[in-house]
């Protein structure tokens, strides 16, 4: 991660529940420590009816999801990553409280996730999935945020 890249990220809360709580500078802190290249980034808080809706549609899975990432850039080659990131308010605290993780750390990791997505890093392999859980881990931990994948003690 570079030390700093231009970022212009909108935030959107159609779901207004974490507003307060998740804020605009906090995620422009967490989006920044994911980057590698200059992002235009919206983030978009919905509800499990918004996040059921655009998961089926754009995925053709009918349930809502945590966090779905739109990634426009057309190719690598490319100087600026463009990209909306989708968190599904009620996806994030259902599988906060299930998991024993503060919100915050999910709502976190979800970010990063999100934003290694709109990068164009992938899990559908076990390779790419240790490279992408690294790389979140290492972000994470240089914000304060332990291990998203081991378990709560």
């Amino acid at each position: 991660m570079s030390p700093k890249n231009k970022l212009s990220l909108a935030v959107q809360y159609p779901d207004a529940r974490l507003a307060t709580l998740i804020t605009r500078p906090l995620l422009r802190r967490w989006v920044q420590a994911a980057l590698f290249a200059p992002a235009e980034l919206t983030i978009r808080f919905v509800d499990a009816e918004e996040g059921r809706t655009l998961n089926r549609e754009y995925r053709s899975k009918d349930y809502a999801t945590n966090v779905l990432t739109f990634a426009y850039s057309e190719d690598e080659s490319e100087d600026v990553t463009r990209a909306d990131l989708i968190l599904c308010t009620d996806v994030l605290e259902t599988e906060a409280a299930a998991q024993g993780k503060p919100l915050l750390a999910h709502a976190a990791h979800l970010v990063v996730h999100g934003v290694m997505h709109a990068q164009g890093y992938d899990h559908e392999t076990d390779v790419e999935a240790d490279e992408m859980e690294a790389l979140e881990i290492e972000v994470l931990g240089k914000l304060g945020f332990g291990n998203p994948y081991l378990e709560p003690v």
